[in-house]
């Protein structure tokens, strides 16, 4: 019918109805509970706070300047009222630009969406849509249906940050742990990158061992992990180990951890009682949960046991990587290695030290031998603290040319990849850069013969690294930072030998650890005095 039709055509020609009320919006209310000195739309201010203002800090209030007609707050003041008073009045402005937004009916415009990451599935896909000079953004439909609802997941992320609680299809991964007491708490959730041990007491009883849950292998698998926060894709947790303990301590692992071991009382024993659990958690770069496993030991509790320790441990690792052991957190602790990497061309940050899988600092590690030749490739991580020193024997003979015996005693003192960078703390990850500190390299020579001899060869003797530290933080509890690392190479010149003559070198490396944290305080030798005498009364009426 004709009227139904120009009722739908008028409901198109209409403005949207307005996202924002600007008469509840109000950029200048910066107290909380208190009136802003003239600011006119503040909800907090009286008449009585009216009538002493000057003028209105913020006399209009709008929503997006971009719409082209929208409601506008305006606000003033009748200075010939008495008292003086505010005006409020709600007008409509039309923007004079001819480019502007008749309508926001582009709802995905209206929140966060997390943007698609590109995989080798859909890498085609995106560069069709995305990969042009332009492209097109308009949804599947366009509408002014401006009392549509944004989507409920609309800020729902689609991947777990660091700290998120792991979800579980129940509710929460639990690690249990102490919270006032020693006694163990179930309500404490893994947090997702957050690598935890925790230990804590559990009351128990043998007789009814098989009936507390805390003890039994199913309450820690028998619940799913979510992939992603809020979502149907579920992970299982699955076993990775079975290590049994008896009670005199003794452990053993299981050759198979497809049965599951539940508790049970035998011959007056709680047999098969959780003692510790060790989560592994693999997820992706993107914050995705592809994996989950649970190592056990599970144990004997005796009848006169009234309460067992447990042990938990979560860690996480990123797939396709290998974890690489800490050596503090945050600074570094006395005895663990030196972190150390170098920086490859077309990264922006250090990466991981490839000539061992540790990622360490290493010097010459000596062998019974003393044979700097069949030393080559042995090394020993540098230890936090520890000051040390290696050497081995070069037996050079005439036989030998300059620049190969150079470049192998070279590789026997750096390694064949000598790092670039180390990390000024014990935690510092790779895409911190300001972690890092890079290792400044220098070459001494020592003259050890005449110059004026004609064949002579410059080879390296010695690896000298110095590391500067100092403590970082609370005074209570200071943390080891490294600030600084030296590596200095001496060589020396020798003589060509002649024929069936031969000689003997030392080669040597070392480390020192130097603190150059400053004083927390002065001493008091460095206090001024005063040889004065004070008055009888002069701390009266304090003795």
């Amino acid at each position: 019918p004709a009227d139904i039709r120009d009722a739908a055509q008028a409901r198109v020609r209409s403005p949207p109805a307005p996202i924002t009320d600007v008469a509840r919006l109000c950029v200048c209310d910066l107290l909380v509970a208190q009136c802003d000195v003239n600011c006119c739309c503040d909800p907090d201010c009286s008449a009585e706070d009216f009538s002493l203002f000057t003028s209105c800090s913020v006399p209009v209030v709008t929503g997006d300047s971009q719409l082209c007609s929208q409601k506008a707050a305006v606000y003033s003041l009748d200075v010939e009222a008495n008292p003086p008073e505010r005006i409020f009045k709600l007008i409509d402005q039309v923007n004079p630009s001819i480019f502007c937004i008749q309508a926001t009916n582009y709802k995905q415009a209206l929140y966060l969406k997390s943007p698609e990451i590109p995989t080798p599935e859909n890498f085609d896909q995106l560069l069709d849509k995305f990969g042009g000079a332009a492209f097109s953004a308009e949804p599947d439909s366009w509408n002014w249906d401006t009392d549509a609802q944004i989507p409920p997941d609309a800020n729902e992320t689609s991947r777990y940050e660091y700290g998120a609680p792991v979800q579980t299809e129940d509710a929460f991964l639990r690690l249990p742990s102490p919270v006032v007491s020693s006694w163990c708490s179930d309500a404490n959730p893994a947090g997702f990158l957050v690598n935890q041990a925790t230990k804590c007491i559990r009351s128990v009883s043998v007789e009814k061992c098989d009936s507390i849950q805390a003890l039994s292998m199913l309450f820690y698998i028998n619940s799913s992990i979510l992939a992603v926060p809020k979502s149907s894709q579920m992970v299982n947790i699955t076993v990775q180990s079975i290590v049994v303990q008896s009670l005199n301590g003794m452990r053993t692992l299981l050759s198979t951890s497809d049965v599951l071991r539940l508790p049970m009382v035998l011959d007056g024993l709680c047999i098969n009682a959780v003692l510790g659990v060790n989560y592994h958690i693999t997820h992706t770069d993107t914050g995705e949960i592809i994996e989950a496993a649970a190592a056990f030991v599970l144990g004997a509790i005796s009848k006169e046991a009234l309460s067992i320790e447990q042990s938990f441990e979560i860690s996480f690792t990123q797939e396709n990587t290998q974890p690489v052991p800490l050596s503090g957190n945050p600074g570094y602790v006395v005895g663990l290695p030196v972190r150390a990497g170098f920086q490859p061309q077309g990264y922006p940050f250090p990466a991981a030290f490839l000539s061992n899988k540790h990622s360490q600092l290493t010097i010459l590690h000596s062998t019974s031998t003393q044979d700097c030749l069949a030393a080559q490739g042995a090394r020993a991580p540098v230890l936090f603290g520890y000051n040390m020193i290696s050497g081995c024997k070069l037996r050079i003979t005439a036989a030998m040319k300059c620049q190969p015996l150079a470049q192998t005693l070279l590789d026997v003192l750096k390694g064949q990849s000598f790092p670039e960078y180390v990390a000024s703390f014990g935690n510092s990850q790779a895409q911190d850069v300001l972690d890092w500190v890079p290792i400044t390299q220098l070459l001494i020579s020592e003259q050890m013969i005449s110059p004026t001899l004609q064949s002579s060869c410059q080879i390296p003797v010695s690896l000298g690294i110095e590391v500067k530290w100092t403590k970082y933080g609370s005074l209570v509890n200071p943390q080891a930072r490294i600030v600084n690392v030296t590596a200095t190479i001496s060589s020396t010149t020798l003589k060509q030998l002649p024929s069936a003559r031969e000689r003997i070198i030392p080669v040597t490396s070392s480390v020192v650890f130097t603190d150059i944290s400053s004083p927390a305080e002065p001493s008091y030798k460095a206090w001024p005095t005063i040889d004065i005498k004070l008055p009888f009364d002069f701390f009266y009426p304090f003795v």
